[in-house]
């Protein structure tokens, strides 16, 4: 039996790679850290943006980083474990963390600020250009 997936149909040509995308997406199900995405006013007057707050409590900057890969946003975090520390009680953890979020197309990160424990991450979709093609039929006979 063929699995049917949204992109499979005959109207949508060349979305492949979009359907791998969003399989590899769906897969992340760890829910560490917590995030919020918000819709806030955009920079210097412009229309909507996202904005993206992860809670990295105990990270620095040196600790985390922001990349864009491929059509994802990918933030990870790695704290290195001090050895010098003697614990009675480990209750906060050192862990490392992958958060990876689907970008659509003409996505972009603004910045991102890491203050009192909160990473956020902006990101804006400038209006796109629409334009027509004209494509001319050739006759052959």
């Amino acid at each position: 039996m063929t699995r049917m997936t949204p992109f499979s149909s005959p109207l949508l040509l060349g979305f492949e790679a979009m359907e791998k995308t969003l399989e590899r997406a769906t897969k992340a199900a760890d829910g560490y850290p917590p995030y919020n995405i918000e819709r806030i006013r955009g920079h210097n007057g412009g229309g909507d943006c996202l904005r993206i707050t992860l809670a990295v409590a105990g990270f620095c900057e040196s600790n985390l980083d922001v990349a864009t890969e491929n059509n994802q946003l990918v933030i990870r975090g790695k704290q290195v474990d001090d050895v010098e520390r003697d614990f009675l009680h480990r209750g906060i953890a050192a862990r490392q963390f992958q958060r990876a979020f689907v970008l659509a197309e003409g996505m972009r990160v603004i910045g991102a600020e890491l203050k009192n424990g909160l990473l956020s991450v902006d990101l804006d979709r400038p209006e796109p250009e629409h334009h027509v093609q004209k494509i001319n039929i050739s006759v052959k006979d």
